[in-house]
């Protein structure tokens, strides 16, 4: 069985809104995740939907192999920016069962959940 892909709309749509995020116009709950490449350093953003789990803000890869999820293990920090506000974060892969857990569903659906913790300073 082949792993599942990204709709052919979600690269298109992910300009979008990096465009409106830019622009500094707050698009609900979407904000904007920047790593630094793991090959070049070089800052990589992606739009992504966090949502709040028992006081942590997390966020799951859609897909397997995401550049920006692998980008987000080697970095472990990054920045969130929703419209004109950003804020420096940590993040932190979760194990298989506490994905599980946050995510509401069974580890397999729920591979790679990640959450993000603010950054003192």
């Amino acid at each position: 069985m082949t792993e599942p892909r990204p709709p052919r709309y979600l690269k298109p749509m992910n300009k979008f809104m990096m465009a409106v995020q830019r622009l500094g116009i707050p698009t609900g709950p979407a904000m904007v995740l920047t790593v630094p490449g793991r090959k070049t350093g070089q800052p990589r953003s992606t739009p992504m939907t966090p949502f709040d789990f028992q006081g942590g803000l997390y966020v799951v890869a859609g897909y397997p192999g995401a550049d920006w999820a692998a980008n987000a293990r080697a970095a472990g920090t990054g920045t969130l920016r929703r419209g004109r506000r950003s804020r420096r974060v940590r993040i932190v892969e979760l194990s298989a069962g506490e994905a599980g857990r946050c995510c509401g569903s069974s580890p397999p659906k729920c591979r790679s959940a990640w959450r993000s913790r603010n950054v003192p300073g």
